[in-house]
């Protein structure tokens, strides 16, 4: 079936190379399968841009289509080359370096070190806790605090895996960069991928002598106390990101996220929809037949809402301006107040009468 490899990468016929690099970068990231895509998109992302990211493939493309690379054209498994591009991939030699954060991409995919700068430092997890608040405090936002229990930076050497009277100095092997080159003949030909440097471990850096306090490693299991602050408008479910509050993997690493999980309690008057605040309120029946004010409950405090005579139960009223603060807090939703009559448990013999009177009239 024939692929339209411009429409696969997300460019115009007219793209420039430039153009059309960028976009495979995006989508390469995007739909990586270590990173949640699916696979066979990422396969047709590559395929199209090995073509379209070569002058004269891309001008046989733009001639005969996909048909030209497919098996049997030279193409797609076809006897002149592999991956059906018609290349002889013995002569083929690319350094990874070139594709930046690219080569962690493919690297990961095809199984050879990623080429990106800084692909040979550790990254520690990512780590999730939860946080409990009031329904008023997801309204408006709250300072909260809380208690993270995770591995950290060692508390006596900071990180460095040095004790703190000892020298660090610049890793010969790799001359302080900490990632070293490495030739690898893969799927594409022979790649020329940076790896981390196998003395300093991607640090860049030799320690003289060992911290004892962590035995070198350059971390610990500590608590974490920290306080921050919840935005107004947080809903149940959502997640605060604070970045590099995750775990910490070890000397010359960098730490992951921490996402903090938003659970709200309920609510006794209010329930909420989007940034709208919805309640019931329950007023006599002779307010909603001849009209008058009634007191209620909003988020913010109590107020006043005017009722006009001849008002049918299940009317909703707005308050404007009274729901939950969203874009930065500079707008706000709107306050729902459905108005059903409050119909008494027990009646006196004189009120039961009155009531029969106003029904022989019709009303």
């Amino acid at each position: 079936m024939p692929k339209d490899f411009y429409k696969i990468l997300g460019v115009e016929k007219g793209a420039s190379e430039d153009e059309i690099k960028k976009s495979f970068r995006r989508l390469a990231h995007e739909h990586h399968p270590d990173k949640g895509g699916d696979q066979q998109k990422f396969k047709d992302i590559n395929e199209a841009y090995q073509v379209l990211g070569d002058k004269q493939k891309r001008a046989k493309y733009d001639q005969f289509g996909s048909a030209a690379f497919e098996q049997g054209a030279g193409g797609f498994n076809g006897a002149n080359g592999f991956g059906g591009f018609g290349f002889d991939p013995s002569g083929f030699n690319v350094n990874m370096d070139d594709f930046g954060d690219l080569g962690d991409v493919l690297g990961g995919m095809f199984g050879f070190g990623g080429g990106g700068r800084g692909s040979y430092k550790k990254h520690g997890h990512d780590i999730e806790t939860e946080l409990r608040l009031t329904f008023l405090e997801s309204v408006f936002g709250a300072e909260k605090e809380i208690k993270i229990y995770k591995n950290s930076a060692c508390s006596v050497c900071h990180g460095t895996g040095s004790d703190p009277e000892g020298k660090i100095s610049s890793c010969q092997t790799c001359g302080g960069r900490g990632r070293i080159q490495q030739a690898q003949r893969t799927i594409f030909g022979v790649m020329n991928t940076a790896v981390a440097c196998p003395d300093c471990q991607g640090t860049g850096q030799r320690i003289e002598k060992p911290c004892k306090h962590c035995s070198g490693t350059g971390m610990e299991k500590l608590e974490r106390v920290m306080k921050i602050r919840v935005p107004a408008g947080m809903s149940e479910g959502e997640a605060l990101r604070i970045s590099s509050e995750g775990e910490y993997p070890g000397r010359g690493g960098t730490a992951g996220d921490l996402y903090v999980r938003i659970r709200v309690a309920a609510h006794p008057t209010f329930n909420r929809e989007g940034n709208d605040i919805l309640s019931t309120v329950r007023i006599p029946f002779s307010i909603m037949a001849l009209g008058g004010s009634v007191d209620i409950e909003t988020v913010d405090g109590q107020g006043s809402l005017k009722i006009p005579d001849g008002t049918a139960s299940g009317e909703v009223f707005k308050l404007k301006n009274k729901g939950v603060p969203y874009g930065n807090g500079h707008s706000r939703g709107d306050h729902l107040v459905t108005i059903v009559p409050e119909v008494p448990n027990k009646l006196t013999r004189e009120q039961k009468k009155k009531l029969e009177e106003l029904g022989e009239l019709g009303l």
